[in-house]
């Protein structure tokens, strides 16, 4: 069952939601070549525990950290290591945080140092199709318009979609009903309703959509070892329209990027 929530409850959720932002635009200032990611897993940590949060993923489903971290081929639910970063690298990084009851999940995918202007492609176009299917999310339309958006724009650049893994709807539950695909049909799937709260996390390879799962049974690979993105917003419809609760303004900031392009999902 979809639980819709208030506006005061979304407030809530904003809130939530921020925290993981702005953990994220800490790991932003701290990704580098020769940092490992048991590093950026303790200081997520203890960012998270000193702003009020309590780590989400810590603990759920048996998951043994703060962060999800999953370098280049990697797609998602990396178990943070030692092993350092080096040049030309990605790193996609999924963090959740519960807080006022109410979870927050957001993720980026990071370059660390200078890297392949191929790869970049794969990141521009994958953080652009989460924004194609953001603007599918408003009362009337359906499961499958967010996911045939998402498809759409990143087949046509040659590039898989994962399809066993999902985005998903939040609120007190970490995984709550609809599940969001990043692939689907037109007009197909639950409809969208004012209250809606949902993750929407395009999670794109360079080659193959196929994937391998590794033997710690979290881990998730490109079958072809290809390059993998991961980005992720927290969205709620308001007014019948989708309104981001997570920013990537901090990771921003400490990048030095000016960007323009979450303005058209903010409360005006």
């Amino acid at each position: 069952m979809i639980k819709l929530k208030s506006l005061e409850e979304i407030e809530l959720m904003r809130e939530s939601a921020l925290l993981v932002s702005k953990t994220l635009g800490l790991m932003a200032r701290e990704i580098k070549p020769g940092v490992n990611t048991l590093y950026l897993d303790k200081l997520a940590e203890e960012f998270i525990r000193d702003h009020g949060g309590i780590p989400a993923f810590l603990g759920m489903y048996g998951f043994p950290n703060t962060l999800c971290a999953s370098p280049n081929e990697q797609i998602v639910h990396g178990i943070p290591t030692n092993t350092p970063l080096k040049e030309g690298d990605i790193i996609s990084i999924d963090c959740g945080v519960l807080k006022n009851d109410f979870y927050g999940d957001h993720a980026y995918t990071f370059e660390v140092g200078e890297v392949a202007t191929e790869t970049k492609k794969l990141l521009q176009i994958t953080k652009e199709s989460l924004y194609v299917g953001i603007r599918e999310f408003r009362s009337g339309n359906r499961v499958g318009d967010v996911g045939y958006a998402i498809q759409n724009y990143v087949e046509k650049h040659g590039y898989g979609v994962v399809r066993e893994l999902v985005g998903h709807g939040l609120g007190k539950k970490m995984h709550e009903e609809p599940e969001m695909p990043n692939y689907g049909k037109r007009g197909s799937g639950k409809r969208f309703s004012e209250g809606m709260v949902v993750a929407i996390e395009p999670m794109i390879n360079m080659g193959t959509h196929k994937i391998i799962q590794f033997k710690d049974g979290w881990t998730i690979k490109t079958a072809d070892l290809k390059p993998s993105a991961h980005f992720e917003h927290d969205v709620a419809i308001v007014n019948g329209k989708p309104e981001l609760l997570s920013t990537f303004k901090y990771v921003y900031d400490a990048l030095g990027i000016v960007s323009d392009e979450e303005d058209e999902f903010r409360a005006k």
